[in-house]
C-alpha cells in the first residue's frame, strides 16, 4: 500500500526545510503517536528530538572525518581484562571527559604497545560525540605540516586552527629530542591555548624526562608548565605488550604429506 498523500506532503515540506531526521522518521513517529494516543505537543517534542538527535549525529560523524584520526578506536574495545594498570574507575573518569570540562590537559603515560594512541583516539571521538571539535596530531607530523605552511606564508593560519579546535592530540610526543625550531612552534601552539582548550598528550617518557627534550632551558621549562599544568595523569604498564597480544597470530600452511 502506497504512502497517504498526507505522508508525502509533510516529506516534501521536511525536504523543503531540510529537517533530514525528521524526514526518515516521520512514517514511525506518526505510529507512535497513533498508537500511543500522543497529545500533539508530545508528538511535536517527539518529531524535534529525532531532528536534534539526526543532527548532532551528522556533526559528530563531520567532526570524526576532519579530526583526522589513524584509527578505528573506540572506547568499547579497551581490554579491561588486560593488565595495563589502569583500573576500571580509572578508565570511567577519563570517559566521564571531566578532564575537558575542567579545560586540563590530560597525559597518558606509558611503554610501548600499551594503548595509549588507542585510549587518546577513542577519547576524541567520545569529544566529537558530543559535537566537541579535535583535532589529531602525531607529534612529528604535527612540526612537517609547520614547517611546510611556514614555507607558504600560512604559518598564522596553521596556528589559528590548532588553536580554534577545542581538543588537540598530541601523540606519541617525546620520541625524539627536538630542534629549537620545533620547540619554538610548540611554544606558539601552547601560549594560544593555555588555559583556553585541552591537549590530550600521549609518551613513552615520564614528566621527568621532558626537559632533555630540548636544549633551551627556558623553553622546555616554558612547554612543560603549559602542558601539565593543570593536567590529569593517567600511567599505563603492564609486563607484556597489549599490541603483540592484539596482534593476529599468523597461519603455517603444511604441505600434506606424500604417501
Amino acid at each position: 500500500m502506497g504512502e497517504s498523500n498526507l505522508s508525502v506532503t509533510m516529506k516534501k515540506a521536511c525536504s523543503e526545510l531540510r529537517l533530514i531526521g525528521v524526514y526518515q522518521s516521520i512514517d514511525r513517529l506518526s505510529n507512535i503517536a497513533v498508537k500511543d494516543g500522543l497529545h500533539p505537543l508530545e508528538y511535536l517534542r517527539l518529531v524535534l528530538e529525532e531532528e536534534k538527535r539526526h543532527r548532532k549525529e551528522m556533526s559528530a560523524k563531520t567532526l570524526k572525518t576532519k579530526a583526522k584520526f589513524r584509527s578505528d578506536a573506540e572506547l568499547e574495545d579497551w581490554d579491561h581484562e588486560f593488565p595495563r594498570g589502569l583500573t576500571k574507575a580509572q578508565f570511567k573518569e577519563c570517559a566521564s571527559l571531566r578532564f575537558y570540562e575542567n579545560r586540563e590537559n590530560l597525559l597518558i603515560l606509558g611503554s610501548t604497545g600499551m594503548g595509549k594512541t588507542h585510549l587518546a583516539i577513542a577519547l576524541g571521538k567520545k569529544l566529537c560525540s558530543e559535537n566537541i571539535k579535535v583535532q589529531f596530531y602525531s607529534v612529528n607530523f604535527l612540526f612537517e605540516e609547520a614547517f611546510s605552511e611556514k614555507v607558504s606564508g600560512r604559518y598564522l593560519q596553521f596556528i589559528k586552527k590548532v588553536r580554534n579546535a577545542s581538543v588537540i592530540i598530541l601523540d606519541d610526543f617525546g620520541l625524539r629530542s627536538y630542534t629549537h625550531e620545533e620547540a619554538q612552534i610548540l611554544v606558539d601552539i601552547l601560549e594560544e591555548r593555555y588555559l583556553k582548550g585541552s591537549i590530550i598528550i600521549t609518551s613513552q617518557v615520564d614528566i621527568g624526562g621532558w626537559g632533555k627534550l630540548f636544549a633551551d632551558p627556558v623553553i622546555s621549562d616554558a612547554i612543560i608548565d603549559r602542558l601539565s599544568q593543570p593536567s590529569q595523569r593517567v600511567v599505563i604498564k603492564g609486563a607484556k605488550s597489549y599490541r603483540e597480544k592484539a596482534r593476529p597470530k599468523k597461519v603455517v600452511e603444511t604441505s600434506p604429506t606424500l604417501m
